[in-house]
């Protein structure tokens, strides 16, 4: 794993330059690795058995998700993407019926078609799997994103698994700092391995 600067950088130092780390990248190479991060999570098995997954459109330099959800609709299974309440600045996911809708929402969050729907709730969420973006990751499943904040809160009450998505230059050898409300993944997939970061409770994920 890459170095993180050590365990007294920042977060905005950290942030800062993981985000140049990922813009230097060469967009062939990038692709070629989010390519393998695809085939990785299709062989997980708790992505072969959940019938929902939560996904994000990327921004910036994330990992490419759209031929990851073009797969699950492929698969048969449900698919739902967040869309920030700009009134409440809470985090709410969507469930669409297709990637050809989806335009860009505040903050560059994916914006579902029909954003008066009913957002799914804590019952929908009970055995799906919610890839979670980030610039950064450790070993712990710790992360750090763009900040806002977010992820945080709505994974503070999901019930389901949290799935990261990274390249591997975007995993620090050295824990990450974190705080109170910071909520880590408990599995991360990159081009070269699938890592379980903690033990998971899959009685919390049966109705």
């Amino acid at each position: 794993m890459p170095s993180s600067q050590g365990t007294d950088a920042s977060k905005s130092s950290l942030r800062s330059g993981y985000l140049n780390l990922c813009k230097s990248m060469p967009k062939d190479f990038s692709s070629r690795i989010d390519g393998t991060v695809r085939q990785m999570l299709g062989r997980l098995d708790l992505y072969k058995e959940t019938d929902l997954v939560l996904g994000y459109v990327p921004i910036h330099e994330e990992i490419d998700t759209m031929p990851i959800l073009k797969d699950a609709f492929a698969a048969g299974k449900r698919v739902a993407l967040p869309l920030l309440d700009t009134k409440t600045n809470k985090m709410h996911f969507y469930e669409i019926e297709s990637l050809d809708v989806v335009t860009r929402g505040a903050r560059g969050l994916a914006r579902p078609p029909h954003p008066g729907d009913t957002p799914l709730d804590e019952k929908d969420f009970l055995g799906s799997i919610c890839l979670v973006p980030g610039l950064v990751f450790d070993g712990e499943g710790n992360r750090i994103g763009y900040g806002a904040g977010y992820y945080d809160e709505f994974l503070a009450f999901y019930p389901g698994h949290k799935i990261g998505l990274v390249r591997s230059v975007q995993i620090s050898s050295n824990p990450l700092p974190r705080e109170d409300h910071d909520i880590p993944v408990d599995v991360l997939i990159s081009e070269g391995s699938i890592w379980q970061c903690r033990r998971i409770d899959v009685t919390r994920l049966k109705s």
